[in-house]
């Protein structure tokens, strides 16, 4: 078994907003732009404001903050609020702590 297969099978919904985002598969749920519901993609690149996605129809940038995303990691689905995750990555792990604490596992 490999690193990175041990280290995905970490994922779970509480814990999620800490992890790292690039490499798994999202669904945008909810957005304020209409065009960007409903698309799902690869996460390539994230912003602190922003997910990248690489979709069937190109690269598309979403908004995080007025977004809701579900994550799919083996096998498993989670859903995140853009704000939750609304930070660089090098930050989640500190700034994302208060999100850790009230999510249900």
């Amino acid at each position: 078994m490999s690193y990175k297969n041990t280290y995905i099978k970490n994922y779970d919904n509480k814990n999620i907003v800490l992890h790292e985002l690039i490499g798994l598969r999202a669904k945008v749920l909810k957005s304020s732009d209409e065009y960007k519901k409903g698309m799902t993609g690869l996460v390539i690149n994230e912003t602190k404001n922003t997910l990248v996605l690489r979709t069937s129809s190109g690269v598309k940038t979403i908004p995080k903050l007025q977004s809701v995303f579900k994550f799919n990691v083996s096998g498993k689905a989670f859903v995140v609020r853009g704000k939750e995750i609304n930070f660089r990555p090098y930050e989640r792990t500190e700034k994302a702590l208060k999100y850790y604490i009230s999510r249900v596992r």
